[in-house]
This record gives structure tokens, sequence and C-alpha cells, in this order.
């Protein structure tokens, strides 16, 4: 079983790739595979829809109620105005 500070430490990481990875509207490709290999790397079966990432817990049971969580990961297009990298 993973401890506390590996999930924390792998999140950072995914977290990380994430804000390098331009994924403006309609241009999520990149960051939707991020997010699928992440889960694939912990024995999970993501299923990719588009650009979608659906994951089930392996406790998942449809006899059993469900929480649904829902995020974007889209993201905005930088202006000229920024004094720094965005990406970074």
């Amino acid at each position: 079983m993973e401890t506390l500070e590996i999930i924390i430490n792998e999140s950072i990481e995914l977290l990380k790739s994430l804000i390098r990875t331009p994924s403006f509207s309609k241009e999520e490709t990149h960051t939707a595979a991020l997010i699928e290999e992440f889960f694939k790397k912990k024995g999970l079966s993501p299923i990719r829809k588009g650009n979608n990432i659906i994951v089930y817990s392996s406790l998942y049971s449809k006899d059993k109620p469900t929480l649904w969580l829902n995020s974007h990961h889209d993201t905005v297009k930088p202006n000229s105005g920024y004094t720094k990298d965005p990406f970074n």
C-alpha cells in the first residue's frame, strides 16, 4: 500500500506536468493523456471519451451509493502582459 507521502508527491508531480502542458479549450489532448497515464500507472482502468477521463474506484459497486468528482483540465491562453512563463 502506498504511503501518504508517496501519494502527495505523485500528485504534485502530476499537477506540475499539467501546469507545464498547454491545454486551451478544445486542445486538451496532451493533458488528457497525462491524466489517463497517471491512473493506468496506479493500476486503474481509465475510460477515455475524447478528452474526458472516467475512472472508477477499485471498490466501485453499482449497488452502493456513488460520489462523482468532476473537474476541468483546460485553461485560457496567457496574455502578452505576463511577466513570468505561465507554464513554469
